[in-house]
């Protein structure tokens, strides 16, 4: 359980500092025949600094509990 607890601290901080990922897709913009000009475009996934805060709230609860259990 601690160590679920860790990883949801380290998600969570993540979450709040980078509050996103970016990626990168190619996408076709035409294509006659067998010729395909394609483009790459950055999009980004937005992630909302509540579920970042609730990742680490839930982590930190999850290592305190664990450690009360194992006194």
């Amino acid at each position: 359980m601690k160590m679920l607890g860790i990883v949801l601290i380290v998600l969570g901080l993540a979450g709040l500092i980078f509050q996103g990922v970016t990626y990168t897709t190619r996408e076709t913009k035409l294509q006659i025949g067998d010729l395909k000009v394609t483009q790459p475009v950055e999009k980004t996934l937005p992630i909302p600094a509540i579920a970042g805060g609730l990742a680490l709230a839930a982590g930190v609860a999850l290592v305190v509990a664990d450690s009360r259990k194992g006194s």
